[in-house]
């Protein structure tokens, strides 16, 4: 039991799992920002636009059951939201990224001591003999 015990903080203290949590913990957070923006300024201006129709609140009613696709829209417009910003975001991480990893211009190759030079030519005469 204690190698169970063991195995697992060690799974749980490596750094991609705190990584993870710590994006999964702003994540949530982020997105809580974008669906008061959906709901408290989007929404209404969209709302203007359209004749002053509240998308929370459209609805149809089929039989006893009432069917409130007006929630449905205004969650398609959150996720559309959260998507272009993610996609801002990693454009932008991956921008950095490709700066950072841009190769230095290459060396010219440095000029041979004149040790290397008279090496080289008794290598080639040794050669030819």
């Amino acid at each position: 039991m204690s190698s169970f015990v063991k195995e697992f903080k060690e799974f749980a203290m490596k750094g991609n799992v705190m990584d993870m949590a710590v994006g999964v913990i702003i994540g949530g957070a982020f997105g809580k920002i974008v669906s008061s923006l959906v709901d408290n300024v989007l929404m209404p201006l969209i709302g203007l636009v359209t004749g002053g129709i509240d998308f929370a609140s459209l609805s149809v009613t089929v039989g006893d059951a009432k069917v409130n696709y007006g929630m449905f829209v205004q969650n398609i417009i959150d996720f559309l939201i959260i998507a272009f910003c993610i996609f801002l975001m990693i454009k932008g991480m991956n921008s950095l990224n490709r700066k950072k990893e841009e190769p230095a211009a290459p060396e010219a190759a440095p000029e041979p001591s004149a040790e290397e030079k008279l090496l080289s030519e008794i290598r080639d005469l040794l050669k030819q003999k």
